[in-house]
């Protein structure tokens, strides 16, 4: 795949070297609650993962990114997924690593993956649900175009008490 560029960062393919990282990252319980993970993901299923993706959202239906900065550090990544051809519409989501947070990076990396959405993948909408107290992505997301259309009330069970989410929708 060839790498998305913007001012300051690059989108590219998922390579063996981000198993460390992604193994970090994807069993950090304080982000569970935001990605609806549950359980610890070993090493060799995101070895597995990482081998066995073929970056063609066609045939995976998903697609995840790096995010590198300008010294080519990766910061984060960024997820198309239930991808929907047909309908031509596709979920989003962002990390930023927590050392990376509050620098603009997931800014420009929703720039990046809308305008690639738009005019590579032809997609007429994205969508993403946000919990209602992740504040710094709802401001985020409508700063970018996303609308609310829905409301989950208690979506999400997070220690001892429920979680209200909503649901946001760019349409091109």
């Amino acid at each position: 795949m060839k790498v998305l560029q913007g001012k300051n960062l690059s989108l590219r393919a998922m390579e063996p070297e981000d198993i460390d990282i992604m193994y970090e990252w994807e069993n950090d319980p304080g982000i569970w609650k935001y990605s609806n993970t549950h359980t610890p993901f070993s090493r060799f299923y995101l070895e597995q993962y990482v081998i066995n993706s073929h970056c063609d959202i066609y045939m995976d239906k998903q697609l995840r990114l790096m995010i590198n900065d300008a010294e080519n550090n990766t910061v984060g990544c960024i997820d198309l997924f239930e991808f929907d051809p047909k309908n031509r519409r596709a979920g989003i989501g962002i990390l930023i690593a927590k050392a990376h947070r509050k620098n603009g990076y997931a800014s420009e990396a929703l720039d990046i993956i809308i305008d690639y959405a738009k005019k590579t993948l032809n997609l007429h909408q994205l969508y993403c649900s946000i919990t209602t107290d992740n504040k710094t992505s709802l401001k985020l997301f409508k700063k970018k175009g996303f609308g609310e259309v829905g409301l989950k009330k208690q979506w999400i069970w997070n220690e001892n008490s429920w979680l209200d989410e909503y649901l946001l929708q760019l349409i091109f």
